[in-house]
């Protein structure tokens, strides 16, 4: 088993060379990626893969995603510290410790019972009191909560939910993957200007399990 220090100088490693080195240069979302322990998100025969540059299997079909893809995706919120952001498709729990080191409230969804249970025990554990998670169809997003400064998406949609864009703040930002159930999708940031206009910008192609719900996959 390696040294608890040397996770420390592996995630350091992680951050120069996967997230800096590839062009993620927000201060809060580099601070982030160096803060959150990224072995403790992972199942426990995989430790030591933790800080890999891919993503890794967490069971039930799901994966924790590379730590690349979660950098540019929580740079793509454009968080400045202290907003309301929906984290949908909580996985391990990774993507959502690391909004919250920003984020004033993090709500998180995830639709597999067992998931949602391990990721929000594991948070709690590692301190990160200001995440909510809950089990549901996260395509019709947390109304109740609404509305959110940030939407983060770690599924692939058919289409841009409409409930989600519902749920966005004037100015909020929304990043999705948008395509194909099967292969690459399109990994999608939008942005709300007024209660009926949006802005679309594309960031680059991306790979990730479906997002399956009401306004998702069946």
């Amino acid at each position: 088993m390696i040294e608890e220090e040397d996770y420390s100088a592996r995630r350091a490693s992680m951050v120069d060379y996967q997230i800096i080195g590839r062009g993620i240069s927000s201060p809060l979302v580099i601070e982030a990626m160096r803060r959150v322990p990224r072995e403790k998100f992972v199942p426990r025969g995989m430790i030591d893969c933790a800080y890999e540059d891919g993503p890794l299997p967490i069971g039930a079909g799901q994966t924790i995603s590379q730590p690349y893809i979660v950098a540019l995706m929580t740079e793509g919120l454009d968080l400045e510290g202290g907003e309301r952001v929906l984290d949908i498709g909580t996985g391990s729990g990774y993507a959502a410790a690391v909004l919250a080191c920003i984020a004033s409230r993090v709500f998180s969804i995830e639709r597999i019972p067992e998931l949602a249970e391990h990721a929000a025990a594991t948070l709690a554990a590692e301190g990160y009191s200001n995440v909510e998670v809950r089990c549901g169809d996260g395509t019709l997003g947390w109304p109740e909560e609404a509305p959110f400064d940030g939407i983060c998406v770690a599924a692939g949609a058919p289409t841009v939910p409409e409930a989600l864009k519902s749920q966005l703040a004037i100015g909020g930002k929304l990043v999705i993957p948008v395509g194909s159930e099967h292969s690459v999708q399109s990994l999608r940031r939008i942005i709300r200007i007024s209660e009926t206009e949006f802005h679309s910008d594309n960031f680059g192609d991306v790979r990730f399990v479906p997002l399956l719900g009401e306004e998702g996959w069946s």
